[in-house]
């Protein structure tokens, strides 16, 4: 659907529904759910009918929610807050987890990015507390804790360190890893084997988010180092924005260039 009320990511409040027919339309699998403060009071998540309601369309259509973005919890973070408002945001966690497990959800992507970001070894250690607490309710549910950080390679996996857990995982999206000038080599070699969710998305280095190959991510680079890895998970277009109206073909023009750097990277001569 285009941007409600001039958000370029957001949960499409009062248009909701038709997400899966128009996914369906774009020969999309899978739709990442968006759960902000945004739209938190009419997101069917928040209640037993909404959830309901989301599993017929499910049903009816055939189109997952295999995630839940996290949003929420980039307008209100866990880091540079006090005690008892953050004991409040991880039973918020813990409650959208079970939710996520009604939907069918497999995993929670976390940003720690813009406001909610790393800055200082106090974030950190809260950031590492955060996940502690909710590790149970992840267990629970079964539902994985997909981390998206601005860290820098080596500082994020002393962050995953302290997590032996596979319920602990990476999100990675080469937008943000674009435009914070890292080496997408560099960053599969030093966490690679933690990555479980990936975003597509393309950012000139130091700016904002451009249509898919005009930006600085390193796409050929990103689909060496996933067929390195033997990853098997999907890949969410979280792209940049075209046409208002035009959201279908916009969809299916961006899903055709991942499954064509996928074919290269199947029809280009492996080492022997």
């Amino acid at each position: 659907m285009p941007p409600v009320e001039g958000h370029f990511q957001s949960f499409p409040r009062g248009v909701w529904e038709r997400e899966f027919d128009l996914a369906a339309n774009a020969g999309l699998d899978a739709i990442e759910w968006i759960y902000d403060e945004f739209a938190a009071d009419v997101n069917p998540l928040g209640t037993d009918p909404g959830i309901e309601s989301v599993q017929e369309h499910v049903r009816r259509t055939g189109v997952r929610i295999r995630s839940v973005c996290a949003d929420y919890f980039m307008d209100r973070p866990f880091v540079r807050v006090e005690e008892h408002e953050w004991r409040r945001r991880v039973e918020s966690l813990v409650w959208l987890l079970d939710r996520c497990r009604q939907v069918g959800a497999g995993r929670v992507v976390l940003p720690f990015v813009d406001a909610s970001r790393i800055a200082d070894q106090y974030d950190f250690e809260r950031v590492i507390a955060t996940l502690r607490e909710a590790l149970p309710g992840a267990e629970r549910s079964n539902v994985e804790l997909h981390l998206e950080t601005d860290l820098p390679p080596e500082r994020f996996a002393r962050l995953l360190a302290e997590f032996d857990h596979p319920l602990v995982r990476v999100n990675f999206d080469s937008g943000n890893s674009a435009s914070l000038g890292y080496d997408v080599r560099e960053e599969f070699a030093t966490y690679g084997a933690r990555i479980g969710s990936i975003h597509i998305k393309d950012r000139v280095r130091g700016g904002g988010t451009t249509p898919l190959g005009t930006g600085n991510a390193n796409f050929d680079a990103l689909f060496e180092c996933v067929e390195q890895i033997h990853y098997a998970g999907d890949f969410v277009l979280q792209v940049a924005r075209a046409t208002a109206g035009d959201e279908v073909s916009w969809a299916r023009a961006n899903r055709e260039f991942v499954l064509d750097h996928l074919a290269r990277r199947a029809a280009s001569p492996k080492p022997v």
